[in-house]
C-alpha cells in the first residue's frame, strides 16, 4: 500500500460484501439467473459498475405516467391507461410530448440481500429523454428493493426531440447494491484529500457540489439549448446530425444567462471530476430553493471517469437543466448540483474509459453522441 494512500476496504455484512457491484459480479449474478434477458444478455451491456438494459418488442402509448402500487402488476394498471400498442420491431417514433411503456427483455430474481436503482444512460439524458424503470408492485421509479423478483418496464416521455427507437436499444441502465455504500460527509472529505475528487475546492454536503461554467477558458460558447421544432433523432445514428438543425448556441460574455421556462439547456461543470476505481457516484440534484431550475440527474458515472483522463485531471460534468415556471438568472460558479459518492463492494475488472470505447471520458460541454462535433 502506498504511503498516504487511502485505500478503502469494502465492508463485511455477515459473509457478504457490502457496497455497489462491479462488472464481475454482475457477470456471476447473470450466470446465478438473478439477472435474466430473453434474448441472453450480451457483454456490451456489462458496463463497471452497471448493466444496460434493452427494450423490447412493443409500447404503449398511455394517458399518463403511472407507478403499479402495492399488489399490483404494471400490465394490469396498462389497461387502466392504454391508448394504443405499438409495434418496434422494424423501428417506430416515439413523439416528442407523448407517455410510452416499453417492457424490457431483462428481468430480475434478487436476492435478498440486494437492491437496485436504475437512471437513464448520459446519452439519453442529453436528449432530454425522460426515461424510467417501472416495476410490478413498485412505489417509486428506478428503485427496485431488495429480492424483487419480476419483469422490467422502462416508460419514456420524449421531451425535446421525437425519436426513432427499435428494440433492443439501450436507453436505462441499473446498478446493484447490498447494504449501505454511500460516503458520509466525514468520508468523503477523507477521500477528497487522498485521492483529489474533483478540481478547485471541494463544496461536500450530502454529497460533492459542482457548479456551472459560464466563463470558459476560450471563446464565449456557454451551452446549447433545444429547438422547439426539430425533425425526428435515430438513436442507431452515431455521430450523424449536424448540431445547428436542433440545437441553438448559448454565448455568454459576462458569465451569466437568463433560462426560459420550458427550455432544456445542455451545459457544462466549472470543476472536473473524478471518480477512482473503487468508488461510483451519481448525480443528484441540488436544492430546489436555489431557482427555478432543475439539473437532471440522468446517468451514473462509473468508476475510472475522469481517472487519468487524457489531457488532464478529471472530466467536467454535462449538465442538463430544464427551466421551470420563470425566467431565471443563471451565474457563472453557481452550485446547482451534487455528485453522491458510494463505494464498490470491489473493484472491477474493467473501468470506464479504458478499452470500454467510453463515450464521455475527458469530456468538456459536448452534446450526446447522436451529433457530428
Amino acid at each position: 500500500m502506498a504511503s498516504g494512500v487511502f485505500v478503502y476496504m469494502p465492508k463485511e455484512k455477515g459473509n457478504k460484501m457490502t457496497g455497489v457491484l462491479p462488472n464481475q459480479q454482475i457477470q456471476t449474478m447473470i450466470a446465478r439467473g438473478h439477472i435474466v434477458g430473453s434474448p441472453d444478455i450480451i457483454d456490451a451491456q456489462i458496463q463497471p459498475a452497471s448493466l444496460d438494459l434493452r427494450l423490447g418488442t412493443k409500447a404503449w402509448r398511455v394517458r399518463a405516467s403511472f407507478l403499479a402500487g402495492n399488489g399490483r402488476k404494471v400490465l394490469d394498471r396498462l389497461g387502466d391507461f392504454e391508448m394504443h400498442q405499438i409495434d418496434l420491431t422494424h423501428g417506430a417514433v416515439l413523439e416528442k410530448g407523448c407517455v410510452y411503456v416499453v417492457p424490457l427483455m431483462e428481468a430480475l430474481s434478487l436476492p435478498d440481500h440486494i437492491n437496485a436503482v436504475a437512471n437513464a444512460k448520459s446519452s439519453t439524458g442529453r436528449l432530454d429523454l425522460l426515461t424510467r424503470v417501472i416495476t410490478d408492485d413498485g412505489t417509486e421509479f428506478d428503485r427496485i428493493p431488495r429480492g424483487y423478483s419480476g419483469p422490467l418496464y422502462a416508460e419514456i416521455c420524449p421531451r425535446s426531440f421525437s425519436v426513432l427507437v427499435r428494440p433492443g436499444m439501450r436507453l436505462n441502465q441499473i446498478r446493484f447494491r447490498s447494504g449501505q455504500s454511500v460516503l458520509t460527509d466525514t468520508e468523503l472529505h477523507t477521500l477528497h484529500v487522498e485521492q483529489n475528487l474533483v478540481s478547485g475546492e471541494a463544496v461536500i454536503g450530502d454529497g460533492l457540489g459542482f457548479s456551472v461554467d459560464l466563463r470558459p477558458d476560450h471563446g464565449d460558447l456557454v451551452g446549447y439549448r433545444a429547438k422547439p421544432h426539430t425533425g425526428v433523432i435515430d438513436l442507431d445514428l452515431i455521430g450523424h446530425y449536424a448540431p445547428r438543425d436542433y440545437w441553438e448556441e448559448i454565448h455568454s460574455t459576462d458569465g451569466q444567462i437568463i433560462l426560459d421556462p420550458g427550455a432544456f439547456y445542455i451545459l457544462v461543470s466549472r470543476e472536473a471530476v473524478h471518480i477512482p476505481p473503487l468508488y461510483a457516484a451519481e448525480m443528484a440534484p441540488f436544492l430546489a430553493m436555489v431557482g427555478e431550475f432543475r439539473v437532471h440527474y440522468a446517468g451514473f458515472f462509473d468508476p475510472g471517469f475522469g481517472h487519468s483522463a487524457a489531457g488532464g485531471f478529471g472530466s467536467r460534468g454535462v449538465l442538463e437543466v430544464r427551466c421551470h415556471e420563470a425566467p431565471f438568472v443563471l451565474e457563472h460558479a453557481q452550485v446547482v448540483g451534487r455528485l453522491v459518492y458510494e463505494r464498490m463492494s470491489e473493484e472491477p475488472t474493467q473501468l470506464y474509459g479504458a478499452g470500454i470505447a467510453s463515450n464521455y471520458q475527458g469530456q468538456g460541454l459536448k452534446l450526446s453522441k447522436h451529433f457530428k462535433s
